[in-house]
């Protein structure tokens, strides 16, 4: 797991800012405006990931063109969209980066989609673990008996979390 070393951070432009909001209520629905700001920074990795620092923080990421929360801006902005919640013995595989199983989530939220990232939650207190890019649309997901269902992309511990600017 090699760090992530920002090449390059600049300012977005006013004109570019109703761009990023539109993109993450594409993601969030009206649960986006958590993460308006008049301020917000992109940091260039010169890899497949570019950070949005809101309030100096990198509370959003982008990967393969999506725009969604880091595990940091799922703490600091809690949001109730996009949400699969595993059970307490799934806790230790999830962040240690593994791809999420169906038979440890209790529950799917209505919006989760194919090919679109999620935040991963566990059971017990809610608190975020993992972002994934689901495999399904919810609901062939919950009628899934067995298998991979999502593929874990930032768990607690990874060069994301661990991103230091």
């Amino acid at each position: 797991m090699a760090p992530i070393t920002i090449k390059k951070r600049h300012t977005v432009r006013k004109s570019e800012l109703a761009e990023i909001e539109r993109r993450l209520e594409d993601e969030l629905g009206p649960e986006a405006v958590l993460f308006a700001s008049d301020r917000i920074e992109v940091a260039e990795t010169g890899g497949p990931i570019r950070f949005y620092f809101i309030d100096r923080q990198p509370l959003l990421f982008e990967r393969g063109g999506v725009l969604f929360p880091t595990l940091r801006g799922a703490m600091a902005r809690p949001f109730a969209a996009r949400r699969i919640t595993v059970d307490m013995g799934a806790v230790q595989f999830v962040v240690n980066g593994a791809d999420i199983m169906r038979p440890g989530i209790v529950e799917i939220t209505d919006d989760v989609r194919a090919d679109r990232p999620a935040v991963v939650v566990e059971e017990r207190h809610h608190k975020p673990l993992a972002v994934c890019l689901a495999r399904l649309d919810a609901g062939p997901m919950r009628a899934e008996t067995a298998g991979k269902v999502c593929k874990n992309i930032h768990h607690v511990g990874d060069e994301i979390w661990g991103l230091e600017v």
